[in-house]
């Protein structure tokens, strides 16, 4: 049993570093899609900025985003 919860823990750990590139490549992927779009709300949330374009699309831009 221990050794159950010995690998499920190194499961939980995460390397922030690691986070934070993947969300910046992703990022930019919704970015790239955004092009030529016309913004017409954005809004901050608790965990996440949301931006709506004028064809009612929503894109979710999450936490991790900081400098590159």
């Amino acid at each position: 049993m221990g050794d159950r919860i010995d690998e499920l823990l190194h499961l939980v750990e995460v390397d922030p570093d690691s986070l934070r590139e993947a969300e910046f490549l992703q990022a930019q992927s919704i970015l790239e899609m955004m092009v030529g779009k016309t913004i017409v709300a954005a809004e901050m949330e608790e965990t996440r900025i949301v931006i709506t374009t004028d064809d009612g699309n929503k894109y979710f831009f999450y936490g991790f985003l900081g400098n590159r």
